[in-house]
């Protein structure tokens, strides 16, 4: 995509397409800018990490995609994906700090829980940029369970007294954080232990995980020799002590962390392993920072993005609504909000069609040879919906318009005069998210796309790819997106194509960066499996 219609043609034959902003993941607020941001990070003196995909803070995702291929349908394509953030990221320094915080504080948080509600099961418990969660299978135990779990964790003498029943609710957040503080204030230290595969499968079936049991097993099946290493909160087998399987690094004690400066968030719903037809867990939000201070500051700016909260204001201002009798992760746009909608898509195609770009309209569902011969199947059908019935015929849900637009290409025999042939839609597609990660607009089963493919020579491919980046930051400049970060993401492991193709693709790529003088980092295998990917992250209003 490009200001320019007209370009040099030389003499060889390829094809690139450009995908980009989701009209779906618009909320009306976008276009304000939030100053309190600034005021509140300056005043604390601290750079804000960004929200996790899960969490209730305004974050949209958008997506701008370049595809190069040569005339083997499909061979590879190129991709620029955005994301916009609510948070600037911590300095490096900083980060590496925190990020030990916050993994230590998911440890001593299921210690807690555990010394509470002797019942509950610890299963994973990560850092995430914004903090930390812990995931526990909770429920009514037996008396045996909750003797194995509580012999395990040799939880020490505390004031707190341990409920009768595991189950976690947003009431019992001040007692685990309170009986968190007591375990820094102990400064109890943490002590790594490596052990053999069958001694750690013994201690935890000794303590009734079978979770951790499932983890261990993952373990050892993709790497018999990995080692395996216990970490323990305070001197192995003492009393009080509690130790967790973890591969670590931790800090030297609980005492290197700031009682004062964590809180914990709220308890939601997960499944194990992300699958709902495993079991239910109950998991706990947590954050820790190095400052009372900080964690001031990040109270204040998650209250200003819940008062903009996308799924709040859409129900205030009546501009759209998800509802159980249409199904979860299909939007219904009323009144108000199709109107907003509408004049973003008008801007969209204005510009676009100043770009030299054709619009285009393209079925929603196509034959499920179609997505055999694009390789969605093989590569993205497990983020598609299952095929249909028609006649004779298997149809799908189509989850892009790549195929529909070579097709549309495809249909008569082209002159190198006719290239770069630059083609566009507002494309609704659909794919299938599972009910637990939908969120609002961010996640959703259907979508509207802005896509737009480029037929174009190599030669043509650099200058082509720098009309894509030149028209991204025309329209996210006029909604105020001006902040960029970029990545370079090339080749994965699993992917298709030849080597020769993917170095053209990651050079144009690089070539094109340059070219607008953007700077950037590489995510060596971060790509697609179809094409390298130039990834934008753009803040927003917060």
């Amino acid at each position: 995509s490009s200001t320019s219609s007209t370009r040099p043609f030389p003499s060889s034959s390829s094809l690139v397409t450009a995908r980009a902003l989701s009209t779906d993941a618009v909320p009306s607020e976008a276009k304000a800018r939030c100053d309190s941001k600034k005021d509140v990070a300056a005043a604390a003196a601290v750079d804000l990490p960004t929200s996790d995909e899960s969490d209730e803070l305004l974050r949209i995702r958008h997506s701008v995609s370049l595809y190069f291929f040569d005339f083997d349908f499909f061979s590879l394509s190129l991709s620029l994906s955005f994301s916009f953030f609510s948070f600037s990221r911590c300095s490096l320094i900083s980060s590496i700090s925190l990020l030990q915080f916050q993994s230590q504080c998911a440890h001593i948080m299921a210690m807690a829980v555990q010394r509470l509600k002797p019942g509950a099961q610890t299963t994973i418990g990560p850092w995430i940029e914004r903090g930390f969660y812990y995931d526990f299978a909770t429920g009514s135990s037996s008396s045996a369970e909750s003797e194995a779990s509580s012999s395990s964790s040799s939880p020490s003498t505390s004031t707190s007294t341990p409920t009768s029943t595991a189950t976690l609710s947003d009431t019992d957040l001040p007692l685990i954080k309170k009986e968190m503080q007591r375990i820094i204030k102990a400064k109890m230290p943490f002590v790594r232990e490596e052990v053999s595969f069958d001694e750690a499968a013994r201690r935890i079936d000794a303590a009734g995980e079978p979770f951790k049991k499932e983890i261990l097993e993952g373990i050892a099946a993709k790497d018999p020799s990995a080692p395996i290493t216990i970490y323990h909160i305070g001197e192995p087998g003492g009393e009080g002590s509690w130790w967790d399987l973890c591969a670590g690094p931790h800090v030297t004690s609980t005492g290197d962390i700031n009682p004062n400066a964590l809180d914990l968030e709220s308890v939601a719903g997960a499944y194990w392993r992300g699958d709902e037809s495993k079991p239910q867990l109950q998991r706990v939000y947590g954050t820790a920072w190095s400052t009372k201070e900080q964690l001031k500051a990040y109270g204040q700016l998650k209250a200003e993005a819940a008062r903009r909260d996308h799924r709040k204001l859409g129900t205030e201002l009546d501009l759209f609504s998800i509802q159980d009798s249409t199904g979860p992760g299909l939007v219904l746009w009323h009144p108000d909000g199709a109107a907003v909608r509408r004049t973003i898509e008008n801007y969209w195609t204005d510009v676009h069609v100043a770009a030299g770009y054709s619009l285009l309209y393209t079925p929603h569902v196509a034959r499920k040879d179609l997505w055999k011969t694009s390789g969605h199947l093989d590569f993205y059908g497990e983020n598609m919906f299952q095929a249909m019935k028609v006649e004779s015929d298997e149809y799908q849900l189509r989850p892009m318009n790549c195929p529909f637009h070579i097709a549309v290409y495809q249909k008569k025999q082209r002159s190198y005069r006719d290239l770069p042939m630059r083609v566009c839609e507002l494309g609704t597609v659909y794919r299938y998210e599972r009910s637990g990660t939908m969120h609002g607009l961010f996640r959703v089963r259907g979508f509207t796309q802005d896509d737009g493919h480029i037929f174009c020579l190599p030669e043509q491919i650099a200058p082509e790819i720098e009309g894509v980046l030149e028209l991204v930051q025309q329209i996210m400049g006029a909604f105020g997106f001006d902040d960029l970060e970029v990545n370079l993401s090339t080749r994965p492991e699993k992917a298709v194509g030849s080597d020769e193709i993917w170095a053209t693709a990651e050079s144009a790529l690089v070539a094109a960066l340059k070219s607008r003088s953007l700077a950037f980092k590489v995510d060596e295998g971060g790509g697609a499996f179809y094409g390298p990917k130039i990834d934008i992250k753009v803040k927003d209003a917060l």
